[in-house]
């Protein structure tokens, strides 16, 4: 089996990418979503609001992404600080996931940030999903109700797209005009051959 990394900055596509192929069979794990369920964890729970106070947790003990991100973004050192706790942890829960998927031909692992933690080095191959930076401010604003400045705080915080694609083997554009299926297609047909 083949473990195959996907990233991308901020408002790329990653996980509209990673349906198309979940909708061929192939299983992805979604570092992002893994590392909000972590944040409940007791012992994740007590650190973190030891560092931030309350007032990034809902009362179900679920974390307030928006919040936090307001806390993270503007501060470098809380950012490493969420990082050292989560990313070790989502990586644990990773390997005892891909357990299940021995037999596969490859799975995928999405997250936003690979190149930046690290852990490209773990994968066969890296697939980066690109889309002009006008294309991701404008989908994240919507998405994520953000102003343009907020969004460009948080872009200015990824590496460029340039750098991560330089570091990629495949590379899939999502700029609204170019297709996408052929794109995922003829990846997955290097990757299963």
């Amino acid at each position: 089996m083949k473990k195959i990394g996907i990233t991308g900055n901020i408002g790329s596509g990653k996980t509209l990418v990673c349906s198309i192929f979940e909708a061929m069979r192939i299983p992805v794990f979604y570092a992002d979503k893994e590392a909000k369920l972590l944040y409940s964890k007791p012992e994740i729970f007590d650190r973190m609001v030891n560092h931030f106070g309350k007032s990034i947790y809902n009362t179900d003990k679920t974390i307030r992404p928006a919040v936090l991100a307001k806390k993270i973004f503007n501060q470098p050192q809380s950012l490493n600080f969420v990082n050292s706790m989560i990313h070790p942890a989502v990586h644990i829960r990773f390997n005892e996931w891909i357990q299940a998927y021995q037999s596969v031909t490859y799975i995928l692992y999405e997250a936003a940030i690979l190149f930046e933690t690290g852990f490209d080095k773990e994968f066969d191959a890296i697939i980066v999903v690109t889309a002009p930076e006008p294309i991701r401010l404008e989908r994240i604003m919507q998405r994520d109700h953000l102003t343009q400045k907020e969004v460009t705080i948080r872009m200015e915080r990824q590496w460029s797209e340039e750098k991560k694609s330089s570091m990629a083997d495949f590379i899939i554009l999502n700029d609204g005009n170019s297709l996408l299926i052929p794109q995922v297609l003829k990846i997955h047909n290097q990757l299963t051959h």
